[in-house]
């Protein structure tokens, strides 16, 4: 069975790749790690939230009445994985209505543009990562310059700091957190089980890229973004947090597959913390900031 379905995941990936290939010619990533590529169980994070993503690129599915939400997408290679992730905790994949992203890379963007065509579904980008998305990542500031390296797509709407995506009873809040790129955000949820309610924190943390210096031509404020996403940080409050990358919230060594549903797991406020900290020191090297 486990053959079966690798073979169906290559099989569609190669398929959904080729959708672009004579259109656009994409350029190898500048980055690759290959735990992005790896499967990882699905499960419910709490309440009507779930992990989708890959073992180590945090994918995350809203489930309402009126239909669901997914935040990123991983790679192109990922689509795949990701429907089936969806059909495995038994939701249609077709009844996706929104993609949102915690920041225009190809790490967690590049299966958009499929996933939209595939469901139909209202892709939402804040206004700043609207450009680096309709070009593939051509136009972003760090990566970018030498051609796109994920199929290109248009956002249907655009996000501003503190605005409300609204689906059947959930409300997600847009949190603008620039720097690692100019339209980062992170998300704010507040979701129910047998309990309680819990406010969830899905976090863009903003890592400190290479080629990030002060002078960047293409983003003269980039310092200055980072030290404000920093403070903003800071004060977010939060019952239970989640990230773009499963390593930066630690969810291997909290959560072991097949565990029964656990939600207190990811009430971590001095992991969080110490994250943010670890990469505000990172942040200060690079800016050369006493």
């Amino acid at each position: 069975m486990k053959i079966k379905l690798a073979f169906l995941f290559a099989f569609l990936s190669v398929l959904i790749s080729s959708q672009y290939s004579c259109a656009q010619k994409l350029i190898p990533p500048p980055v690759f790690q290959d735990n992005w590529t790896y499967d990882y169980d699905p499960f419910r994070i709490v309440g009507n939230l779930y992990y989708v993503g890959t073992y180590d690129l945090g994918c995350y599915l809203i489930t309402t009445p009126q239909g669901n939400i997914l935040i990123n997408t991983g790679l192109v290679e990922s689509v795949p994985m990701i429907k089936a992730h969806i059909e495995k905790l038994g939701f249609k994949f077709t009844d996706l209505k929104i993609l949102l992203a915690t920041h225009a890379h190809f790490d967690h963007v590049a299966g958009m543009a499929a996933i939209k065509k595939m469901t139909g579904a209202q892709l939402m980008t804040e206004e700043q990562d609207a450009a680096v998305m309709e070009d593939g990542g051509n136009s972003d500031y760090s990566f970018g310059g030498k051609g796109s390296t994920f199929p290109p797509v248009k956002p249907d709407r655009l996000l501003h700091d503190h605005d409300t995506i609204k689906l059947g009873n959930t409300r997600v809040t847009v949190l603008h957190h620039p720097g690692h790129t100019k339209g980062a955000c992170s998300y704010l949820v507040d979701v129910k089980d047998d309990q309680r309610t819990y406010r969830v924190l899905i976090a863009n943390m903003p890592t400190i890229l290479d080629t990030t210096y002060p002078a960047m031509p293409t983003y003269p404020t980039v310092a200055d973004d980072y030290a404000k996403t920093f403070d903003a940080m800071r004060k977010v409050s939060f019952d239970l947090w989640v990230a773009s990358h499963a390593s930066q919230f630690k969810l291997h060594s909290k959560r072991k597959p097949g565990q029964p549903y656990s939600p207190e797991v990811f009430a971590d406020r001095p992991g969080y913390d110490k994250e943010l900290d670890n990469l505000y020191q990172a942040y200060r090297r690079k800016f050369n900031i006493k």
